[in-house]
Parts: C-alpha cells; sequence; structure tokens
C-alpha cells in the first residue's frame, strides 16, 4: 500500500511531478516527487533473492520489474496523470543477463531461467577477477588500482567458464539499471554511469579492445559491443520516445512521458544529497565547491561518493569516473562491502537475539532504537562510545571493498568473554557500528592523502535514520554530517533523473539545488577524539594482525 505523505492544496494545481523508482537489494521502492524535491506518495515491494551456495546471489529480472509495475501504480493513483512529467530509475549494479528475443537465461547450473540477475554482492567470479588484476591492464588504473569481483567483467567471464550453454544463447548482457530503462522504452541504450564505473568503459576512450581480449572476452568486440552497449547516455538524458504503450500500461503511467538515462543505486543517492543548499547551518563546505563534500549512502552495503574538478587517482577507491554522476566532474567511489547487512548478521545471529525481539516488540519499538535505548542506560557517566574500550571489531565479514581491495579479508571481533545477555549484544552491536564509521575513516584517509579536500558528510540510506549510526560517523571521522530532509534521498535522486529528462531543468545540477533539501547536521564532539583516535589505532592494528596469521598459516 502506497504511504500518502503530502496532499497537494487546490492552489498547487500547476505542481509538476516526477517519479522515482529505485531497486535496492531486497525491496523495489518507488516515489512521486514535486519540483522542490518533496516526497509526496512512497511504496515498497520486496523482491526475491536466491542464494543457491555461498557467494551466489541470484535474482529473477521478472519480479523485479513486476515489482517495479505495482509500486509505480500505487504511488501515482488518484494524481493527475498530465501532471507526471518523467521517470527516473536507479537500480544496484547487477548483472542481467537475456537472449537475443529479450527472455531471461540462466546464471545458474540448474538451468533455472527465471533466476537471470547475478547480484552486485555476488562473489561467485572470485578467481576470474584474480586473473583479470594479474594482467594489470590500463584499465584498471581507473578502478583504484584492482577490479572488485562485484564489477561485470569478472561476472561475464565466469558465465563464459561455467555456463556455455547460456553463453552462447545471450543477445544481451545489461547492469540492471539499463535493463530498466530498456523495459519502459524499448531502447538498449546505456548509461555513461553503468558502463563506467562497473564496465571499464571511459567516456573519451570508449570501449578498449585491448582489454577484452586480454581477459578472454574477445566475443564482445566482435559484435561491436552489441551484448553490452554501444550507444550510451549521460544519466538524466532523455532515452528514446519515451515511454512506451506497453510499459506505460504496465507502470500506470502516461504513454510517452521522458525517461531518464538510469543511475546506479547509491550514484543516485549521491544525487539526491550532495548538491543541497548549506546556507545558514554553518557548514565548512559553505561558499565551497560540492568537492570538499562526500556523499555516503549506507544501507545493505555503504558507498562513499566524492568529486573533483580534475582525475584524482586514489589506491583503492574505484575511478576516477568522467560524469557518472555529477555531470563534468569526476567521481571517486569508497564503500563497504556490508554494513546495514552486517549489523543484522551480527545483532540477529546473537543467543540474546530473542530475547530482543521480545522485549522491543513490548515496547513497541525497533530492535535498534531499544538497543540505542539500552545503550544509554548501561553507559552510566561514560559517553556511550566509550564502552567499547576492551571490545574491538574488524567489519570486513564479506571481505574489503576499500581501500584494501581484498576479498579475501575475513571479520574480527577482539574481547569477548562468557557473558551472553543483552548488554552483551548491545555492546557488539555499538562495537560494530564504531567499525563501520572507522572503515568509512579509513577511505576517507585514503581520498584525502590521494588530494581530496573533504569537510563534510552527507547521509543518506537507511542506516542514516539511526541516530548512533550517524554520531559515530561524526565522531569517528570529525566531521559534521549532515541529513537531507527528505529520509528517501536514493528516490529524490532517481526523480531528479526523470525532472532533467523532461525538459524541465536546464541541468542536473540546476535539480539538484532545487530539489536537494537539508534536514538536519550532526556535528562530532570533539572532546571524544582521543578516544577515538586510539580506537582507530587499534583497528589499524587488527588487519595487520590477520594479515600476520595468515602469512604464518599460509607457509603449512
Amino acid at each position: 500500500m502506497a504511504v500518502l505523505l503530502k496532499m497537494p492544496g487546490e492552489k498547487q494545481t500547476a505542481v509538476k511531478y516526477y517519479v522515482g523508482v529505485d531497486v535496492g537489494s531486497a525491496s523495489v521502492r518507488a516515489a512521486l516527487v514535486d519540483g522542490f524535491g518533496t516526497v509526496l506518495a512512497h511504496a515498497e515491494q520486496p523482491i526475491q533473492i536466491w542464494e543457491p551456495q555461498p557467494d551466489h546471489y541470484e535474482q529473477s529480472s521478472a519480479d523485479i520489474w513486476a515489482a517495479c509495475c505495482s509500486v509505480t501504480k500505487e504511488v501515482v493513483h488518484g494524481v493527475d496523470a498530465s501532471r507526471i512529467r518523467g521517470l527516473g530509475f536507479d537500480a544496484t549494479c547487477s548483472l542481467v543477463v537475456v537472449d537475443k528475443q529479450f527472455q531471461p537465461l540462466a546464471v545458474n547450473s540448474e538451468g533455472q531461467n527465471h533466476r537471470n540477475v547475478i547480484m552486485w554482492m555476488d562473489h561467485r567470479a572470485a578467481s576470474q577477477v584474480e586473473r583479470i588484476n594479474a594482467t594489470q591492464h590500463r584499465v584498471l588504473n581507473y578502478v583504484g588500482g584492482a577490479m572488485s569481483v562485484e564489477m561485470q567483467p569478472p561476472k561475464l567471464l565466469w558465465i563464459k567458464e561455467n555456463l556455455p550453454e547460456s553463453w552462447e544463447k545471450v543477445g544481451y548482457f545489461f547492469d540492471l539499471p539499463d535493463f530498466l530503462s530498456w523495459k519502459a522504452t524499448g531502447v538498449t541504450a546505456r548509461s555513461l554511469c553503468t558502463v563506467v564505473c562497473k564496465w571499464t568503459y571511459t567516456s573519451d576512450r570508449g570501449w578498449d579492445d585491448s582489454f577484452w581480449k586480454m581477459i578472454g572476452l574477445e566475443d564482445l568486440v566482435k559484435d561491436k559491443y552489441e551484448k553490452i552497449g554501444n550507444h550510451v547516455l549521460s544519466p538524466g538524458e532523455a532515452v528514446g520516445k519515451g515511454l512506451t504503450p506497453d510499459a506505460a500500461k504496465d507502470l500506470g503511467l502516461p504513454e510517452g512521458i521522458a525517461v531518464a538515462a538510469s543511475l546506479i543505486d547509491a550514484h543516485a543517492g549521491g544525487l539526491g544529497v550532495i548538491g543541497a543548499d548549506v546556507k545558514g547551518h554553518n557548514l565548512p563546505c559553505e561558499n565551497q565547491p560540492i568537492t570538499s563534500r562526500v556523499a555516503m549512502i549506507c544501507g545493505t552495503s555503504s558507498c562513499h561518493m566524492g568529486v573533483s574538478e580534475t582525475p584524482i587517482f586514489v589506491p583503492g577507491v574505484w575511478g576516477p569516473y568522467f560524469s557518472a554522476m555529477v555531470p563534468g566532474l569526476w567521481l571517486n567511489e569508497g564503500g563497504q562491502s556490508a554494513t546495514g547487512k552486517l549489523i543484522d548478521h551480527v545483532v540477529r545471529g546473537h543467543v540474546a537475539f530473542p530475547e530482543l525481539e521480545a522485549k522491543a516488540a513490548a515496547s513497541a519499538h525497533s530492535i535498534y532504537t531499544y538497543l540505542n535505548s539500552h545503550l544509554d542506560l548501561i553507559k552510566k557517566s561514560l559517553p556511550v562510545g566509550f564502552l567499547t574500550v576492551d571490545l574491538h571489531v574488524w567489519p570486513d565479514f564479506h571481505g574489503n571493498r576499500s581501500p584494501l581491495t581484498d576479498l579475501t579479508l575475513k571479520g574480527m571481533v577482539v574481547g569477548l568473554t562468557l557473558s551472553r545477555g543483552l548488554d552483551e549484544l548491545a555492546l557488539i552491536y555499538l562495537a560494530t557500528i564504531q567499525a563501520i564509521a572507522l572503515g568509512t575513516r579509513h577511505i576517507l584517509e585514503a581520498m584525502q592523502a590521494a588530494g581530496h579536500d573533504i569537510t563534510t558528510l552527507f547521509l543518506c540510506g537507511g542506516l542514516s535514520k539511526n541516530p548512533l549510526f550517524v554520531q559515530m560517523h561524526a565522531d569517528i571521522t570529525g566531521k559534521p554530517v549532515v541529513l537531507s530532509k527528505e529520509v528517501e534521498s536514493v528516490l529524490v535522486g532517481a526523480a531528479i533523473l526523470g525532472a532533467c529528462a523532461s525538459g524541465d531543468f536546464a541541468s542536473i545540477q540546476e535539480a539538484m539545488a532545487k530539489m536537494g533539501k537539508i534536514g538536519r547536521v550532526v556535528q562530532p564532539n570533539h572532546e571524544h577524539k582521543r578516544f577515538y583516535d586510539k580506537k582507530y589505532e587499534v583497528f589499524l592494528k587488527l588487519v595487520e594482525h590477520q594479515r600476520e596469521y595468515r602469512s604464518i598459516m599460509s607457509s603449512l
């Protein structure tokens, strides 16, 4: 059911609307947004994930599209269709595989064709990415020096080597955001965002034939890249002739409305927050270019998006990507592969979780609101963060994306006792959040060492709703954190794309400034700096020790 947040009044009859659709890891969401960036209605629907074996995560493009249609119909129900001007999509950077007739093709050995999406977080192509990185090809300079297993070339190579039947039948490989714009318009154009960030395309040279040949995917070069895209559009550019009659019927939208070239979900979140007007909030980034800002999109995983006027090469951080998020600016993208997923894993796997669940339900609070309150109860006279003086977490339970680019790293916890109660669950929850924030500090320091000048963090995504997560990021990085007025910044970012495609705004920058709004600012507590500096020292020691013991064991 759609949640109607604000109802336009009689005097607003001329208001123009835009629809943003966001495909996350576990659900699809849609929002109806006006030209001031106000979310008027939103809806959400879960989507299915299959995990047939460890590190294999699959979805269905048909299931995803059906959910897109359902939530879009909900948010536009009862709205004057003539006021809806544009549609924008964002999605996870998952790989969609279809045949020459655009029918789904299996990405699994069971031959289940409906499971035709390899999810972004799928790590099946570990040996393929290792071989790709061993080439030291020049395109790797634009992904922090080493390609991630979460990018598309290793996944393509895995399919070729492990599913030859599917490989022979393939008509098209789409990044999920591009699949959605194709479903809406019938046009196979790709977004500059997806092909630059996940496929090694560059805005000046295009595809590099020598790379694909070197890694054993010369088949893609032969047909002039028809399978992976030879028509590339800038994010927010209008695709084809707009919404097709079939897609319009599926989505409940007017035929022919503008459909934008899409964005990866994190980049849409960045678009929704990074350009907001900060006047009057006493922030260090006021009257400074947006290159002094980092947008952090925190959900299942986290992404750290920083822009620059000239290319900055940051070891272990993806990019620089030209015009991949903000036109005309270079993008660097740091990231953590498991953040919200890690917190859930730690909390739900604890022996005291049933007690927590029961007490949270009895108090009519979420489990995380209850945990935050419980920490306030047990802290006594100490600041909450100081409770973990003897408890430390290394958060790479799903490998390290940035800045170490080592998918073989594992999670670590130091300081466990035999205690099994709710207090201990609350402490490990706190230590996990701190570890994620310390990981953010690690990424920011790498970006700053390479030439970025970062003064302010802009947070959005599900974890930004957790005040403890936000405060820990402010305290541990020492930087103010800006939260957007609209919690659903990713959806606002998708709607900004639709607004640009409609022609109602002259540029993405203009739309960002008008549709991105600040909610509140969380300042760091500088009195806690010494404690978190020490925690950070321990944090860096943890990975040193992990590498030492792995070196010892490798000599067996």
